[in-house]
């Protein structure tokens, strides 16, 4: 039977669960939510001429924030940052703690993730343009504060900030977008052909 349409994925899932079950199924997502980005954090590919290493991190953390939603995708991400700093080795290359350059970025993570939720609790994941729109606005939050903590940990200008945290990902951005753009709305429109939405 059709439900009145959801207002993120996650939401499709908890939805259908009261009370008690409801909350196991809050807390399975948000910690399936930090356990994605951990996991994509070790598809790491470090450079040479930055502290800052090619990771699936924001990618995951966008896809996260914009199917979690803002209360859920903050959660997720303060506590893969949290675990992270008290050990767990989850962090890019199964680093942990903060005393790095590229720190910075996973703070970006926890502010993107309330902000690119939020968003996405308006219908900003419905449609490839929109969905695009949504993760280049993340993407802008992760690097306005990764880029800020980078240029005070290497002492750094801001042109060499920019040229190290974030020239180098800029195309790797694009596909991140672009794959996100046509996943989340294919994955809106599965559902509804599922007759799981209006």
């Amino acid at each position: 039977m059709a439900v009145a349409q959801p207002a993120v994925l996650a939401d499709v899932w908890t939805d259908r669960a009261e009370g008690a079950r409801s909350l196991a199924r809050q807390a399975i997502l948000v910690l399936g939510g930090a356990a994605f980005v951990g996991l994509a954090a070790q598809v790491a590919i470090p450079l040479p001429f930055t502290p800052v290493p090619l990771t699936l991190q924001t990618f995951a953390v966008l896809l996260a924030g914009a199917a979690l939603g803002s209360l859920r995708g903050v959660l997720a991400m303060s506590l893969y940052a949290v675990a992270g700093v008290a050990g767990v080795p989850w962090f890019a290359e199964g680093s942990s703690g903060f005393a790095m350059a590229s720190f910075g970025y996973i703070i970006g993570f926890i502010i993107a993730a309330g902000i690119v939720g939020r968003v996405a609790e308006h219908g900003a994941t419905l449609t490839v343009w929109r969905t695009a729109g949504l993760m280049v606005l993340g993407n802008l939050v992760i690097y306005a504060v990764g880029v800020t903590w980078l240029k005070y940990a290497i002492d750094a200008t801001w042109v060499t900030a920019l040229q190290l945290g974030v020239a180098p990902f800029l195309i790797g951005d694009v596909v991140k977008i672009a794959l996100a753009a046509g996943l989340l709305p294919l994955t809106w429109a599965g559902l509804r052909k599922a007759g799981l939405l209006r």
